[in-house]
């Protein structure tokens, strides 16, 4: 196997870092105190086809691999993991769901100006009493003769108040358990859907997470999102290939935790010389970039697995696992060695360090990969 990147790789990976020096890391602050989600950035990412990478070009995507997928949300998250994760789930989840599961018909009318980035896409599966336990659901859907009617709730949704559209989960036969799940697609301004509370969070406030509140949301019969009673069955395939998208944004975010760690262990001096000539220093160097080496190749593996057509289900997991955790790792360290300023904001030890604790939560939490991962094991 060839682990090295093709030019146009290397190519791809030049000009979104440049992007991301250039547009993004000057208002990451900003965007961060503010808890602004910014949309005027959402254009420019549109122009570098990163709205809609791994869709093919008559869905209005850039048609890139999912390895490319993987470079360009890592280098996002090297500079600020909140506007990655909202690429990542603006592509991965919302956009992934309607072009694996949708009909032609849906994919022209929401596919193409979600991966043109006309369009923001949001996911709804997380509720206040079903988490992990995503079957224990109680939003339902209910036929009304040509139409479904939505009641319910849907929490911790990215995009939740600036989506354009959103594919929402919900029970459409309670007697059948995971199996009576369907998904529907809602756009933004149907009457009996309104956001709800806009969640203050701990990292990543530059991207927006809240509530989407249901109340007799009455949806025309076609906007059923693959059959009925197949939601949770497609949900567990997206959520494979998005766990890759997370493995690749944690990879990217521990890369730029450990950049700001070398940068300043090369300029802090102590004791008469910067504190990278001290062995406690260098092996927390030393130990995070062999880390992140690991995660990167394991995250790669899983996307050209995917690129393949494969299932993988155990890869996507395995990755999502370790990258997410070396990176709370690398972010922890990389306070530690900024000492005292890696408390306070004036450095970006401390964003990274509270940003990073969402990657071993979001998109199935560290226990939920294990057990993926076990199963996976234990069926083989």
């Amino acid at each position: 196997m060839d682990f090295r990147p093709t030019d146009e790789q290397e190519l791809l990976r030049r000009s979104v870092r440049e992007f991301a020096e250039i547009e993004m890391r000057p208002h990451v602050s900003e965007w961060d105190e503010a808890q602004h989600f910014p949309a005027e950035l959402l254009p420019r990412l549109a122009e570098l086809g990163l709205m809609g990478m791994q869709f093919p070009d008559e869905y209005g995507g850039a048609g890139l691999s999912a390895v490319d997928y993987c470079i360009c949300i890592e280098e996002l998250a090297r500079v600020d993991p909140a506007v990655a994760l909202s690429v990542a789930a603006h592509n991965g989840l919302c956009s992934a769901h309607i072009f694996m599961f949708g009909t032609e018909a849906q994919k022209q009318r929401f596919l193409v100006p979600l991966a043109s980035g006309r369009r923001v896409g949001a996911w709804g599966l997380t509720e206040s009493t079903s988490g992990s336990d995503a079957a224990g659901m109680r939003t339902a859907a209910v036929r009304d003769g040509d139409h479904w009617v939505i009641s319910g709730s849907k929490t911790f949704t990215t995009h939740g108040r600036v989506g354009d559209v959103m594919v929402v989960m919900a029970i459409t036969n309670k007697d059948a358990g995971s199996r009576g799940i369907s998904a529907f697609i809602v756009e933004r301004g149907t009457p009996g859907m309104v956001p709800g509370k806009k969640e203050s969070k701990l990292g990543m406030r530059a991207s927006d997470t809240s509530e989407v509140l249901f109340d007799g949301c009455r949806i025309p019969g076609d906007h059923l999102l693959g059959e009925e009673g197949h939601g949770f069955i497609d949900t567990m395939q997206v959520l494979d290939a998005g766990r890759i998208g997370i493995a690749a944004l944690s990879v990217g975010l521990a890369q730029g935790a450990y950049e700001a760690a070398l940068r300043y262990a090369q300029e802090r001096r102590a004791f008469g010389k910067t504190i990278s000539a001290f062995q406690a220093i260098q092996w927390k160097l030393a130990d995070n970039a062999t880390r992140i080496e690991a995660a990167r190749l394991m995250t790669y593996r899983a996307a050209y697995l995917k690129d393949r057509g494969g299932r993988t289900t155990l890869e996507s997991s395995m990755a999502k696992l370790y990258a997410s955790e070396i990176a709370v790792q690398a972010a922890d360290d990389c306070v530690q060695i900024h000492g005292g300023y890696g408390f306070v904001k004036d450095y970006p030890a401390e964003k990274f360090f509270r940003d990073v604790k969402l990657t071993t939560i979001g998109e199935g939490t560290s226990e939920i990969q294990r057990l993926v991962i076990a199963r996976q094991l234990l069926a083989q």
